[in-house]
């Protein structure tokens, strides 16, 4: 027989309940701000539905009707500088933490609402309603409520895509020295997503302070835990991390209170984060006024036992015992609540002249519809009064260098100069450089800003843009391959990419996201692709390709100086090869949105990017064609070089845009697009295009060789253009 022994988790992991003791011990201060807080957001949310019920909320109105324990219960404790995001079902965690931040953390039964507090009600209901003077500005609606001031980074549509922003939050405060924690709230169907697992485990290795509030309702729209999971204790998802956890009954605000200080404590003491698992009941639909019962997945019995327990009848009942509070003046504190709203709502809303008895918005209030797309990016002003230098002018000292070193070496005085930039990867910390050698030296000299992350794109870029979006860092984050992107294709687009626009227009996203085309390596069909046409047709994103060592320098500077997320896109067959860069000068940059003209000509305008800059220009070599060579170097829509791009189609009247990727995910594509519209009348025939094929590249060498442009491909498409030369 084989021995056995009893394997422990390397955390606890406990169910607290609360004891009439408990009750008694409570502050009453404490209790009487939880039942005012508790009543604030049911009178809220109950409005928010009577709102939808006349079809006046455009959207889903995600109501927290009966979850309300949950978030006052572990907001009520925290300082404005502690930090929480959460889901879509998140107006009662953003309205505990606004209203703890204008109250100082304390109300008053007997005068409830402040003006402050009154603000705080109105301009949340002005965003569910899409209004301009919303939290953001009616752009976020009841999924995307922010409110960086008060410490709530926002809510999210994407269920668990708020966590590793959270993770990036929670990194930004301890490593800048403060005693600060993140609470990142999310329900029962986000702890099967791969991003709250991959974050759980980064979170542990790290010891981050973030807390995982799991906020588990029981039904993942009509879909119940108990069928979407061999382990229905949601908490359990902590012992396979290490991860300290607790379970408690989130319809008593007290025992989430308590228990939520726990978690603190490991948290704050530097022991890492904590898991929270409270049971609440949604008292609605998942979305909208109605009941689950109306719908046939609950029971009207299943319903009532959850209502009786109220978690604001629970605090009342306590109290009332207590002898801190009368029935009277528990129904005083609900028409406070209630008239709150009502004022709220006279502001926002007026009768319908069009249909009586009905209301409607103010027509004034709504934003201007100019508003649609500023803030999709920034303004770059941030550039103004930076160094600029033009490389293919410059006329000074120059020095041979490779461009792998200008990756590493401008990296290196960036982090030299900049103590906020953090480089962060898979192996970005060993193998002398990463992969490549573009981190060469870095892990050395900048102790415990390059981070080497475990395999878990979705956790480490959303860590990237969390610290990104809380300012005090400036991330830079390496996915070794562009195909992994597809891995963290909701945080590096639903998220990072839109983060500005969706939450206002305002906040910037200082990211810098580097990665490397690798075709012809061999490393085959999933690591070989060309980002840049995925990547332009994002919203939010920056794009820069360069083709050289002394470009990459002016261009990294450049993103790094950005208020932006930028993508910076290198190419494995420049890494070797040297090129000429101004001697000693590692600081200049090259300003926003300019080409580089590499060659001068009247027949053709070859438009190309990264290394198929050389290969463009050894093709107009070896045809004779006169054609102008223009190096993108900015590909992304805001940042092309659209006068250098049509003073010379307006010239030579032809065009041929090559690059080496395949058709499928082509920049060329758009970019041909755009070409078209804009100097459709200058063009003596159709933009030509060199691509790689259909197919990915596969690990054949002949088949990759297939699969990809280069010289060859290019002279093809300088033959096309001069038979259509032919014909003018």
């Amino acid at each position: 027989m084989p021995e056995r022994r009893r394997l422990d988790p390397l955390a606890p992991w406990v169910e607290l309940s609360t004891t009439a003791q408990d009750w008694a011990s409570a502050d009453p201060a404490l209790l009487a701000t939880m039942l005012g807080q508790l009543h604030l957001i049911r009178a809220f949310e109950e409005t928010v539905l009577e709102l939808a019920g006349e079809g006046l909320v455009h959207g889903p109105a995600h109501s927290s009707i009966g979850q309300e324990g949950g978030a006052v219960g572990s907001i009520v404790g925290l300082g404005s500088t502690d930090a929480i995001n959460g889901s879509h079902r998140g107006h009662h965690q953003f309205l505990a933490k606004a209203i703890n931040h204008v109250s100082g953390g304390a109300l008053d039964p007997a005068a409830l609402v402040t003006a402050d507090i009154q603000t705080v009600l109105q301009r949340t209901l002005a965003e569910i309603l899409g209004l301009a003077q919303g939290y953001c500005r009616g752009r976020g609606g009841s999924m995307h409520l922010q409110w960086f001031e008060a410490g709530a980074l926002g809510t999210n549509a994407i269920v668990g895509g708020g966590v590793p922003l959270a993770a990036g939050n929670a990194w930004a405060q301890k490593h800048a020295g403060t005693t600060d924690v993140t609470v990142s709230y999310f329900g029962d169907g986000a702890t099967n997503i791969g991003s709250v697992l991959e974050t759980m485990n980064l979170a542990s290795a790290w010891k981050l302070p973030l807390a995982f509030f799991i906020e588990n309702n029981l039904y993942a729209v009509s879909t119940t835990v108990a069928e979407s999971t061999g382990e229905p204790r949601l908490s359990a998802r902590a012992l396979g991390f290490g991860i300290p956890s607790w379970r408690v009954d989130g319809m008593d605000p007290l025992a989430v209170h308590l228990a939520t200080k726990e978690a603190e404590q490991v948290m704050r003491s530097g022991n890492g984060p904590a898991v929270v698992e409270v049971e609440v009941y949604r008292f609605f639909h998942q979305n909208g006024p109605y009941p689950g019962s109306a719908f046939g997945y609950r029971s009207k019995e299943e319903e009532a036992a959850w209502r009786a327990r109220d978690p604001l009848d629970r605090v009342a009942r306590e109290m009332i015992a207590l002898g801190q509070i009368d029935p009277a003046g528990i129904a005083a504190v609900r028409e406070q609540a209630q008239s709150a709203m009502r004022d709220a709502v006279a502001q926002l809303l007026e009768a319908d002249p069009e249909s009586a008895g009905k209301r409607r918005i103010r027509p004034e209030l709504w934003p201007d519809v100019d508003f649609v797309n500023v803030g999709v990016r920034g303004d770059a002003s941030e550039l103004d009064g930076l160094r600029t230098l033009e490389p293919t002018d410059y006329r000074g000292e120059l020095e041979t260098k490779k461009f792998v070193d200008a990756v590493a070496g401008v990296m290196d005085r960036r982090m030299a100069e900049d103590a906020r930039i953090v480089v962060l990867g898979e192996d970005v910390h060993r193998l002398n450089g990463g992969t490549n050698g573009a981190t060469k030296g870095l892990a050395k000299k900048f102790e415990g800003r390059v981070l080497g992350t475990p395999i878990s794109e979705n956790a480490f870029a959303g860590l990237g843009g969390g610290m990104a979006l809380d300012g005090r860092y400036r991330p830079v984050v390496e996915f070794m391959y562009p195909d992994f992107m597809w891995v963290a294709a909701d945080q590096v687009f639903n998220q990072i990419g839109k983060a500005r626009h969706m939450f206002g227009g305002e906040n910037p996203v200082p990211l810098v996201l580097r990665t490397k085309v690798a075709m012809g390596s061999g490393y085959g069909s999933q690591h070989l692709m060309d980002p840049a046409g995925i990547f332009a047709t994002s919203p939010g994103w920056r794009i820069v390709a360069p083709s050289n060592a002394a470009d990459y320098i002016g261009l990294m500077n450049t993103a790094l100086a950005l208020q932006d997320p930028v993508l910076v896109i290198e190419h494995v067959d420049l890494y070797a090869e040297s090129g000429e860069v101004p001697a000693g000068d590692l600081d200049y940059c090259i300003p926003l949105g300019k080409a580089a003209l590499r060659r001068e000509g009247t027949d053709v305008t070859v438009i190309s990017y990264l290394s198929m800059v050389k290969h463009s220009l050894e093709a107009v070599e070896q045809t004779g064609m006169s054609a102008d060579v223009i190096d993108l170097r900015w590909l992304d829509r805001a940042s092309i070089d659209w006068d250098t791009i049509g003073t010379s189609i307006r010239k030579t009247n032809s065009v041929l845009i090559v690059e080496q990727g395949a058709r499928g995910t082509s920049y060329g594509a758009w970019l041909s697009d755009e070409i078209q519209r804009r100097f459709f009348d200058y063009l003596d025939q159709p933009v030509e295009r060199v691509t790689g094929g259909e197919a990915s590249p596969s690990i054949s060498r002949v088949l990759e060789r297939a699969a990809i442009a280069r010289t060859e491909d290019v002279v093809a498409g300088l033959e096309v253009i001069k038979l259509g030369l032919g014909t003018r």
